[in-house]
């Protein structure tokens, strides 16, 4: 063989074999185990009315975020909570949100508190294929949102059903809503007004923007007209509590309906007991005698010195992290492969109870029916 012919055998041999050598090492699964701390987006309000939930939502997360850090975190990896104000405010939630994506990159995201902050957050993450999971957020136009939505908190349509089922049960046959304009307030409107007309009923809906202080006008007009109930239907207590203190003003008491954010306040049921008493609503109550409540309600007041307020939701809060911290224990820390996983909960004992997640993303449980008397809520029991 000639000497040229056999060194250019050995040259393509030799480029061959790096050819393939170097194909091999570049299709080589990538087996790197992640490392250091596993970040969470927590979006919820912060400032303004609505801090009212935004101080117990960051504490009760942080509870629990603690707890699993203390015990080794999730996979030996430590979770490390980042807070966004989303104000309850759509434009101020969608910036936060993008925040968490771009800048912290987050594949999980709980929250938003409000149906104002998620409604319009969620498109954001879904672009992303982030997961966010609410613990509070109860608009009905977040069923079936997105894939990558799910809640560990009720719909509202179960609780306008519950509250237009218990009025047409009282004899009502009309109702006069003053409604806040926002996600939240409107989804219950709507819920209730459609059950409502349902079973024979009618209602009227004079309803205000966030900003709007004096009601005196509407207070009066709605009087006039007589109905048979008057539900009171705010984003925050503050909001409820400025309506009940100017219809106390006008010697109005009539029979009151108020959504589950005033029968979740304490101070505003003592602050109005007398126009309150008698009052209906309608709320998703956790069982008490649940021992991983009972721990978390103990455990709150031992770290902040103070009880724990609006159980539903904060039962709900500290729920969603354990089933995030379950959710990247079986799927890893990738919001694509949470989002899929979601849909598999069923029966997840948690401290709110159990927890099993529809295909459309909501929780399946619901409201119950509940009065107030002396400042305090009941639940009915007919």
């Amino acid at each position: 063989m000639n000497r040229t012919v056999l060194i250019i055998i050995v040259l393509l041999v030799l480029v061959g074999g790096g050819w393939l050598l170097f194909n091999n090492n570049s299709a080589a699964p990538d087996t790197t185990v992640p490392t250091g701390p596993i970040k969470v987006g927590v979006l919820g309000p912060y400032t303004g009315d609505a801090a009212v939930y935004g101080e117990p939502l960051h504490n009760t997360i942080q509870l629990a975020i603690d707890e699993i850090n203390a015990q080794g975190g999730v996979g030996g990896r430590q979770l490390e909570p980042i807070y966004e104000d989303g104000k309850c405010d759509s434009a101020t939630a969608v910036s936060a949100t993008h925040k968490l994506i771009d800048v912290d990159h987050v594949q999980l995201i709980i929250g938003g508190f409000c149906s104002g902050e998620t409604i319009p957050s969620v498109p954001v993450a879904a672009q992303a294929k982030v997961v966010m999971l609410s613990p509070s957020a109860s608009s009905p136009d977040l069923t079936g949102i997105s894939p990558y939505f799910f809640r560990d908190y009720p719909s509202d349509a179960k609780q306008g059903e519950v509250l237009a089922k218990l009025a047409s049960s009282k004899g009502y046959k009309t109702v006069a809503f003053i409604q806040e304009q926002t996600d939240y307030a409107t989804g219950l409107y709507k819920a209730f007004d459609s059950n409502f007309k349902t079973l024979g009923g009618a209602t009227t809906n004079e309803a205000f923007p966030t900003s709007a202080n004096d009601f005196r006008s509407i207070i009066t007009k709605i009087k006039s007209q007589k109905p048979d109930a008057v539900f009171i239907d705010t984003q925050t207590p503050q909001a409820a509590e400025r309506i009940l203190k100017q219809m106390h003003e006008l010697g109005y008491k009539p029979q009151l309906f108020v959504s589950d954010v005033t029968m979740g306040e304490p101070a505003t049921l003592t602050a109005n007991k007398a126009l309150l008493e008698g009052t209906y609503g309608a709320e998703f109550v956790p069982d008490m005698t649940n021992e991983k409540l009972k721990h978390l309600v103990d455990a709150y007041k031992a770290k902040y010195q103070k009880d724990m307020p609006y159980v539903g939701y904060m039962s709900a809060a500290y729920d969603a992290v354990y089933l995030i911290k379950d959710g990247i224990t079986q799927v890893g820390e990738n919001g694509e492969k949470l989002a899929a996983w979601s849909r598999t909960i069923s029966g997840w004992a948690g401290a709110s109870g159990a927890v099993t997640i529809g295909q459309d993303g909501d929780r399946v449980s619901g409201h119950v029916a509940e009065i107030i008397h002396d400042g305090k809520t009941q639940v009915l029991t007919q």
